[in-house]
C-alpha cells in the first residue's frame, strides 16, 4: 500500500500485521468464493473470485458498500488465500473489490503464478497497478478517474450505464485507450429495466460496443 493512499491500517492491530498489510503479504479479504464469472468477456467461466476491502471511489448505487471499510476485513496471508483456491478445479482468478489495485498486489499475483493460474481483475483504474494480470477490466467511475496507465493496459473497457449521460462518457474513455479493448455497456441493475432499452439502440447504431448483462444475478449465484 502507498503512503498517499487513504486508506488506514487499524492501530488494533500488530506491528507484524500492519507491516504484512503493507507490504502485500496479508490482504484485507472481504470474500472469497467459487462461482461463475457474470459479467463482461469472461462470462460463463467458472472462476475463483477474491474480493479485497478497501474502496475510496464510492458509487452511490454500489452493490458491495460493506468492501469499502477496509478495516472491518481480517488480514489475511496471501498463502491462507492461494491455499483455498487450489481446493477449486478452475484456474481462473478474479480479483475484485472494493477497488483492489490500492494495495500492492505483486506478492499475492506471484504466488498464484506459482500455480499457473490464470489471474483477472475488475478495477476502476484509480491507481497504480502493482502485479501480474492476464485479463485488465477497466471499470471508470466519475468520482476517481483512471490513472493514465490503464488506458494503455485494459483489455476490457467496461463502463456501467445508470443515465443517459453515461453513453457520452463511455465514448470519451474509449477515446483514450491504447490498444483494441473489448468495449461493453452494462446497465446498472436497479435502472436496467429504463436503461436496457436505450443501451441496445446504442450498440445497433455504434456496434464496437457489446452488451454485458449481471448474468450471475438472474442464475442467483454470487
Amino acid at each position: 500500500m502507498r503512503s498517499e493512499d487513504p486508506i488506514r491500517i487499524p492501530e488494533r492491530l500488530s506491528d507484524q500485521e500492519k507491516n504484512n498489510l503493507e507490504t502485500g503479504e496479508s490482504l484485507p479479504l472481504m470474500e472469497a468464493f467459487y462461482t461463475v464469472q457474470g459479467e463482461g468477456y469472461h462470462t460463463g467461466k467458472a472462476a475463483y473470485f477474491i474480493r479485497i476491502g478497501g474502496c475510496d471511489v464510492g458509487c452511490h448505487w454500489c452493490d458491495v458498500k460493506e468492501s469499502w471499510d477496509a478495516g472491518i476485513h481480517p488480514p489475511t496471508p496471501i498463502k491462507d488465500i492461494v491455499d483455498q483456491a487450489l481446493v477449486h478445479p478452475s484456474k481462473t482468478i478474479v480479483i475484485t473489490g472494493g477497488e483492489p489495485l490500492m494495495w500492492d498486489l505483486r506478492p499475492l499475483c506471484k504466488e498464484l503464478k506459482k500455480h499457473n493460474f490464470s489471474i483477472h481483475i475488475e478495477t476502476s483504474g484509480a491507481y497504480p497497478f502493482q502485479g501480474e494480470f492476464d485479463w485488465i477490466c477497466l471499470s471508470p467511475k466519475r468520482r476517481k478517474p483512471p490513472v493514465k496507465e490503464a488506458y494503455k493496459l485494459a483489455h476490457e473497457l467496461k463502463v456501467i450505464v445508470f443515465n443517459k449521460q453515461d453513453f457520452q462518457w463511455a465514448e470519451e474513455h474509449k477515446a483514450k485507450l491504447n490498444r483494441n479493448s473489448v468495449l461493453f455497456l452494462q446497465p446498472e441493475w436497479s435502472v436496467r429495466e429504463k436503461r436496457m432499452p436505450e443501451i441496445i439502440e446504442f450498440v445497433k447504431e455504434n456496434p464496437d460496443w457489446m452488451i454485458s448483462l449481471q448474468t450471475h444475478k438472474y442464475m442467483h449465484i454470487p
